[in-house]
């Protein structure tokens, strides 16, 4: 089966990358926006046509959560229209769409884990565009999975671990914000599940939303104490509140996600979050 992967350089990306060998009955096409432009739909169609891909995994989006407040018209432009681009494709040439989405599509006002069928809500700019993309799947998908995720870390790229490391050995503290809970995921663990999946081949028929974050609960503040302990930095953590810590983007208080449906449905274990942190940060030495 022929597997097209879009925004291929980001940290999902690039953990299907080295996963690839592992699924020998897959064949890939990894894009980033050099190799294909996801905001063009003639150009997405010609390739999809060319390609007929089984699959086709959208890690393609703008995760600027600040700049999006500035960036609006980007933000909407990648995960909106080019996500309504590619279900269309997908639509027409009958290839199966996996699209990437977030927590933030739910306001973070809730109190126990989000189900995939609980009214969305998205406040900031950022979280509008990624809930627009996943109207588009609906809109336009014959046959769809939206995987929504949250805290995606990695070896890879920019995220919170790599950051906390960073700024780590370089000060003797760090303020970070304890009010706001959640699960990390670590990106080769979403991967993972993903390709497992597709070479399932699971019967598809319109559009299924699932959550999918490694297991557990924590705040950022306990997850930093996690990654500074792990990597042996002597750094002090202190915890602090969201409002003394203002960002222009609004941030989901809680974004705890309920994972029944993704392990029932395709027989999943999922690891706990401390664990696959071990692991990551293990890679990354």
């Amino acid at each position: 089966m022929n597997i097209l992967v879009t925004g291929s350089n980001g940290q999902l990306g690039s953990e299907l990358r080295l996963l690839a060998p592992d699924y020998p009955g897959l064949k890939f096409l990894f894009t980033d926006v050099a190799e294909l432009d996801i905001t063009s739909e003639p150009v997405v169609e010609a390739l999809v046509r060319d390609m007929k891909p089984g699959a086709i995994i959208n890690c393609a989006a703008y995760t600027a959560v600040d700049k999006a407040e500035q960036e609006d018209n980007l933000a909407f432009l990648i995960n909106a229209t080019a996500v309504g681009n590619l279900a269309r494709a997908a639509s027409k040439y009958n290839a199966l769409l996996v699209h990437i989405s977030t927590d933030y599509v739910f306001d973070g006002k809730g109190y126990k884990p989000y189900m995939e069928d609980d009214p969305t809500n998205p406040v900031s700019l950022y979280a509008k565009s990624k809930h627009a993309g996943e109207q588009q799947v609906q809109s336009y998908a014959g046959k769809a999975l939206i995987i929504r995720t949250s805290w995606l870390y990695s070896a890879f790229g920019n995220n919170f671990v790599k950051t906390m490391m960073k700024y780590g050995k370089e000060r003797g503290q760090l303020n970070v914000v304890f009010d706001q809970t959640g699960t990390p995921t670590y990106a080769r663990d979403l991967a993972k599940t993903i390709l497992d999946i597709i070479q399932s081949q699971p019967a598809i028929d319109g559009v299924e939303v699932f959550h999918f974050s490694n297991e557990g609960v924590t705040s950022w503040y306990d997850f930093a104490k996690a990654i500074i302990e792990f990597s042996g930095i002597d750094c002090k953590i202190n915890p602090i509140e969201t409002k003394d810590y203002p960002l222009p983007a609004i941030r989901p208080f809680y974004s705890v996600f309920n994972k029944l449906k993704i392990k029932q449905r395709f027989k999943l274990e999922i690891p706990y979050w401390k664990d696959s942190l071990k692991e990551c940060m293990g890679r990354m030495n």
